[in-house]
């Protein structure tokens, strides 16, 4: 990667099929990779098995590809960096403790933005590694970040969540921990995805720093919600993609995005589309917003 270059990535997790609101985040994500003339990383992020969904893998790559997107490289696959997310466990090992820890047990204690605020109860106990999840001491840490979208960001770890799992108990890598570990390892330099997200950040640039990693640059688009208010995704119904409806689809998403599409566009080539959304993508138009009407 050449220094000062721009690389960005779409990572879906093969949970079940892409829907209306993961086209959001993987065009603007694309879109703005693009504009920047960079480099744009696919990866799945597959290291769920107990979650992952029969054939989502697949299913995730062959409607990407009917929309259109061309990623940069072969695509990922996050289960095939395991030795080098259980190298970062072992690097943050003077950091951390080991915790048996029940959510049954942890029930009761109070609730902050990121989950469950961990009351610390195995911190200092030594306990070795067996039935046990291992989690990252965060102390009085202040995590702080500006986003291209949303401004500056600031949480302190300990009101967010208290000490967090790196590594859980069945031996399975900790989504904060891999992405931070996979995003190093592509090179990516830009972050763009959806608001939801947005808490999980502070845990990510925490590790980024605690590992010496560079930070990327983040932005967090609004997501989509149903009328209700609900945010559009699988567990609120929204329908998978499908390929015959790519053209409308794309465009619907460049008007969500706020793009003013000329009237007509979805009658156009899914190539012709593309065309005119790398001409006009302006990313600013999202400054500020939290969500938007699917």
């Amino acid at each position: 990667m050449t220094p000062g270059s721009y690389v960005g990535r779409f990572a879906p997790s093969p949970t079940g099929p892409l829907h209306f609101g993961s086209l959001l985040a993987a065009c603007a994500s694309y879109l703005e990779a693009r504009k920047h003339a960079g480099q744009w990383v696919l990866r799945v992020e597959d290291i769920d098995p107990p979650r992952e969904q029969a054939g989502a893998s697949d299913l995730i790559l062959r409607v990407l590809d009917a929309y259109g997107f061309e990623w940069d490289g072969e695509a990922l696959f996050q289960r095939h960096s395991i030795e080098q997310h259980l190298a970062a466990v072992a690097a943050l090992a003077d950091r951390c403790f080991e915790c048996d820890c029940s959510r049954r047990l942890l029930a009761a204690e109070p609730v902050g933005e990121l989950g469950t605020i961990y009351p610390g109860t195995c911190r200092d106990l030594g306990k070795p590694r067996g039935d046990t999840a291992t989690r990252v001491r965060v102390g009085n840490a202040v995590s702080q970040f500006h986003d291209g979208l949303q401004g500056l960001q600031r949480m302190e770890l300990a009101a967010g969540s208290g000490d967090f799992v790196i590594q859980r108990r069945d031996g399975l890598i900790a989504y904060h921990l891999a992405v931070v570990v996979d995003d190093y390892l592509s090179g990516v330099t830009h972050i763009v995805r959806g608001i939801d997200l947005m808490p999980s950040t502070h845990r990510q640039v925490f590790l980024q720093d605690q590992l010496a990693y560079p930070r990327p640059e983040y932005s967090h688009i609004p997501v989509a919600v149903h009328p209700d208010g609900d945010k559009l995704s699988k567990l609120t119904g929204a329908p998978p993609l499908e390929a015959p409806n790519a053209a409308t689809e794309l465009v619907r998403a460049l008007q969500v995005l706020r793009q003013q599409p000329p009237d007509g566009l979805e009658r156009a080539t899914v190539d012709t589309i593309w065309g005119w959304a790398q001409e006009n993508w302006d990313i600013s138009a999202l400054e500020g917003l939290r969500d938007v009407p699917a």
